[in-house]
């Protein structure tokens, strides 16, 4: 439960889109890495020109309550990230909205973005296990402010639904990304349950955010009755606004089936466009190196016609254009050309995707993670891909696999591991070439642990990977769940 601000006065501080008049933006704001492209990555805190790195732990014990969470963060350098200089925090952390509490998950979805045009981008921290006074698990996000030292925990911002319902799940994905010109910086998207809601920097009222609008997913998905399960931000159709998708599965009678809404980013707002087939994992780049931005979809655990689990898992590609995600999708999996591997039933493949360029030659690779892959007898121990981007679009051309079995990565298959639960392309040092985290939240039990990748000349190599986990930098780590999220 929130106990620092009531939930009266937080719904009196926000107010909703309609009818309120906004002056246009300028055609840059101060400081933002990149000036205003809506494809630049978000995750610079310090503004040293560096990526950084925030990991969730909603698993963590914090004050004594398990499950409470935290998120941690490395700061980039001309040498990467490591272990040491990593900053916590926690609703335990002083500044930070909130009190540590059993089961609140703090850290269980994590985005960022520079939320007040200041050139320092933030951290988002989804907390959809909230309990918001008797109502259980309503969630709650909390947004801590970058600065030229970083994050800090100080006049941290607190959000939460208007109209708390158990079970809701507020929190549950976040995303920032320059929408619209109605503001200088970028605007946050908060999804639940059941929908979207749009939050935009409150200058006359420094340190805060307002609430602009609710967005159900649209009509047509409504009567696929849609359940919103992620969220990604992608300049489609090149028009200098980012875009926002929403992803999810099917409800009612047939369940399970991933499909996503894409809502365009405009001068004047995000317009609803169009649903597309593929889903509940999203992400987005450049694959083909063309200036648009690409959706890539993935589907763990898509039935077939009959209601069973597909074998294996899916992933599609749908290339950007002048009207945004294109109809036409390329579907893979681990049986198509080229692709190491073979499907089997449970795989998860697609359990999390990332798109950027891992070798610098322009095109956007994907790294794909399946969670449920079997290392031998070995159930559930995980596995990850890095297909390459080129002029023609994904190709399986030096398609390459890793797992706990294979050769520099340190560790052994274990059942449950999930090694590939959650993956990120980054590139912390800023040559350019973007390496690979790979993250095994139930690593050691449920502790979690991240492995570290390095990309060279020839993309993601194993020679030299190292791994940590919340120990490593000094969070409390048992049952943990460290890496359960990696900020895209």
């Amino acid at each position: 439960m929130r106990k620092n601000r009531s939930t009266a006065l937080a719904a009196a501080s926000f107010l909703l889109l309609a009818g309120l008049g906004i002056a246009s933006a300028p055609s840059a704001y101060a400081g933002t890495p990149g000036g205003t492209r809506a494809a630049d990555r978000n995750s610079d805190f310090n503004g040293d020109g560096y990526e950084d790195v925030l990991v969730g732990a909603p698993g963590a014990t914090v004050s004594g309550k398990k499950g409470a969470g935290l998120v941690t963060v490395q700061y980039g350098s001309s040498r990467g990230i490591g272990t040491t200089g990593a900053a916590l925090f926690s609703q335990s952390t002083a500044g930070v909205a909130g009190a540590a509490e059993t089961g609140d998950g703090f850290g269980k979805a994590v985005g960022t973005g520079d939320l007040d045009g200041d050139g320092y981008d933030d951290a988002i921290v989804g907390i959809p296990g909230e309990d918001l006074g008797t109502v259980a698990d309503a969630g709650g996000v909390a947004i801590l402010w970058g600065s030229k030292a970083g994050l800090t925990g100080a006049a941290s911002d607190w959000l939460e639904t208007q109209e708390p319902v158990t079970g809701e799940q507020f929190g549950a994905g976040v995303a920032a990304g320059h929408f619209t010109n109605e503001t200088p910086a970028d605007l946050l998207a908060v999804m639940d349950h059941n929908g979207l809601e749009l939050f935009a920097y409150d200058a006359a009222a420094p340190g805060s955010l307002e609430r602009r609008s609710s967005a159900p997913l649209s009509a047509r998905a409504q009567e696929r009755h849609i359940l919103p399960r992620s969220l990604t931000t992608g300049d489609y159709d090149r028009n200098g606004f980012a875009d926002l998708v929403v992803s999810g599965v099917t409800a009612g009678d047939e369940p399970g089936h991933g499909w996503s809404t894409y809502l365009s980013g405009q001068a004047d707002g995000l317009t609803y466009e169009r649903d597309v087939r593929g889903g509940p994992v999203t992400a987005s780049g450049d694959i083909d190196n063309d200036g648009y931005d690409d959706l890539v979809t993935g589907e763990p655990n898509s039935p077939d016609d009959g209601g069973e689990t597909m074998t294996g898992g899916l992933v599609g590609v749908r290339y950007g254009g002048e009207n945004g995600p294109a109809d036409e999708v390329q579907w893979w999996t681990q049986d198509s050309p080229g692709v190491p591997g073979t499907a089997e039933r449970g795989d998860g493949w697609g359990t999390d995707l990332s798109v950027a360029d891992t070798d610098g030659d322009g095109y956007a690779d994907v790294a794909i993670g399946a969670a449920g892959e079997d290392i031998g007898t070995v159930a559930d121990a995980g596995a990850v891909w890095v297909l390459r981007g080129a002029s023609a679009g994904l190709t399986a051309t030096g398609a390459k696999s890793w797992d706990q079995d294979s050769a520099d990565v340190s560790g052994v298959p274990e059942k449950g591991d999930k090694w590939g639960g959650q993956v990120r392309l980054t590139d912390p040092n800023a040559d350019g070439r973007f390496g690979l985290l790979a993250s095994a939240p139930g690593e050691n039990a449920g502790d979690g642990f991240v492995w570290v990748l390095s990309a060279g000349t020839g993309g993601i190599t194993a020679a030299g990977s190292w791994t940590y986990g919340a120990e490593t930098l000094g969070a409390p780590h048992l049952g943990a769940a460290f890496g359960a999220a990696i900020d895209e």
